[in-house]
């Protein structure tokens, strides 16, 4: 006999009221349900989701960046070589044999300094020789007035005629243009005879030495050749001389700041600038001749020396820069994908500048609020819609 809590059989359940073919449908209808929550519906929300993430893939995920600004100057490198603000060769004006030499090759001197003294007898001989000349023409001028100013009285005292005066004031006229020339020959001897001290003409170095004592030198200057005793260089002061290409020498101007760089000072830079151009561009080379100075008073420069200028060239405009992955390169010429606030895409043409190997000068076609496509797809076009993110985030998928 069944217990109180113990099931009722179909049979049961059928005297109760409830027929048996309602409970089998109730049974089929539940596993429907159960099969569609437990199975159907997983499904289907899964693939939602994968027709969302495929509508989202198809969208292009970019990275953008804006343009930065570039240097207001740009550094040029040329190769260029110290020389002394001013070299000369200084050479004997007067012949004569070399008495003594009172410097040597590094000596620095003084503007009028004795660097050597030539003996010269036989301009000594000459000279003396003048010096009676002019006595003598003084003493025939002398006379030639004495006897002019007779002439005149005679004249007025109608003893001598007056063609005869005029004889006289001629004569004493010629004494007077002789004296006077052999003045000017004493004066020349004498100017010559200075010249047997060979002096500094300004302060500097004495970079050569070619004089020995006892030699024969021979006067030169004036377009005559003659020997080379000495060579003096100004070096408180070096000058040096660079070729400017010709795409920036309208930027190398008086006043642009130089820094010279040597292989043998590593590490230390000597400053100077821009003071003169040769204001043509150079037809063989097509540069620019620019001569640059540089204060050497502590004298760590040597004349002669090669060195590295930097030459700080203000920029002729102003522009931005962008790393070269942000390029495309096409039948229209170079251009860069911008993304608008509508996240699609816009294709800008740009005017490149200068190349930096990584990075690259715009000059034209960008603007500093642009976001830039960094690596755009070949087949970017304008128009096409994309997803931006920046380049340090990591594209994430797009919330179902």
């Amino acid at each position: 006999m069944a217990g109180p809590h113990s099931p009722m059989t179909p049979q049961q359940h059928s005297r109760r009221g409830i027929p048996a073919g309602w409970i089998a449908a109730l049974l089929v209808v539940a596993a429907f349900v159960a099969a569609y929550v437990f199975g159907v519906m997983p499904r289907q929300r899964a693939l939602e989701a994968l027709g969302t993430e495929t509508r989202a893939l198809a969208v292009p995920t970019v990275a953008v960046i804006q343009p930065t600004a570039g240097d207001a100057a740009s550094t040029l490198v040329l190769p260029g070589n110290l020389q002394a603000r001013s070299e000369t060769a200084i050479q004997a004006r007067a012949r004569g044999y070399l008495r003594r030499w009172t410097v040597d090759i590094g000596a620095m001197v003084k503007a009028g300094d004795l660097l050597a003294e030539i003996d010269a007898p036989e301009l000594d001989a000459e000279l003396r020789q003048a010096r009676a000349t002019a006595t003598a023409a003084q003493v025939h001028f002398e006379q030639a007035r004495t006897t002019s100013t007779r002439w005149q009285e005679l004249v007025r005292s109608g003893s001598v005629s007056a063609q005869d005066a005029d004889l006289a004031r001629n004569a004493l006229r010629a004494r007077e243009a002789d004296l006077e020339a052999a003045r000017q020959n004493v004066a020349r001897l004498e100017r010559v005879q200075a010249y047997l001290q060979v002096r500094a003409p300004f302060a500097g170095v004495i970079t050569s030495r070619s004089a020995e004592t006892g030699e024969l030198v021979e006067a030169g200057g004036g377009g005559a050749p003659g020997r080379e005793l000495f060579r003096l260089a100004a070096t408180d002061r070096l000058r040096v001389h660079v070729n400017v290409p010709q795409a920036l020498a309208r930027q190398v101007q008086p006043g642009v700041a130089a820094e010279l760089v040597l292989t043998e000072s590593p590490g230390r830079t000597f400053a100077g600038k821009v003071v003169r151009t040769a204001r043509s561009i150079d037809n063989a080379t097509r540069t620019l001749l620019a001569e640059i100075d540089v204060d050497n008073n502590a004298g760590d420069l040597l004349p002669g020396a090669y060195a590295q200028v930097r030459l700080r060239i203000p920029a002729a405009e102003q522009a931005l820069v962008l790393p070269v992955n942000t390029l495309l390169f096409r039948a229209e010429g170079p251009q860069v994908a911008v993304v608008g606030a509508d996240n699609r895409v816009s294709l800008r043409s740009v005017t490149i500048g200068r190349d930096f190997g990584t990075t690259v000068e715009l000059l034209r076609g960008v603007s500093a609020s642009d976001q830039v496509v960094i690596n755009p797809p070949d087949a970017i076009d304008a128009g096409t819609r994309v997803r931006v993110v920046r380049p340090d985030q990591k594209a994430a998928r797009p919330p179902p």
